[in-house]
């Protein structure tokens, strides 16, 4: 059985997306979503929020960087990764960020514009 890794999520961004370029010239774009999860426990609403980083390569970041903001809602499909570093003190450090390959903009200015929905394959 072959591996399989995919993930789909739909949150709103945390902040503005922070577009930057590696030394070769290609766009990459980070973001941070938070997705929330609510549950009933008894006659009691809870709710949970799981923060998630983002990344976005090449042109499709530079379109984020453009449409999206603090507060917009998207829907992101990609795969989970690992990122490790090591810090100038020499601690080790680790993350989990989600490599996008479509970002669907859900509503750019914090509520719904249904003409404004685009999906931006990578």
């Amino acid at each position: 059985m072959g591996e399989y890794n995919k993930v789909i999520l739909m949150g709103n961004l945390t902040r503005d997306p922070d577009l930057r370029y590696t030394p070769a010239g290609l766009a990459v774009c980070e973001f941070p979503l938070v997705v929330p999860h609510k549950y009933r426990i008894h006659d009691e609403i809870k709710e949970d929020v799981c923060y998630i980083d983002v990344v976005v390569f090449g042109r499709a970041g530079e379109r984020i960087k453009g449409h999206l903001h603090r507060g917009s809602r998207v829907l992101v499909d990609g795969r989970l990764t690992q990122r490790r570093w090591e810090t100038p003190e020499g601690q080790k450090r680790s993350k989990y960020e989600v490599v996008a390959t479509t970002v669907q903009f859900i509503d750019v200015g914090g509520a719904p514009t249904s003409g404004q929905e685009e999906d931006l394959p990578i």
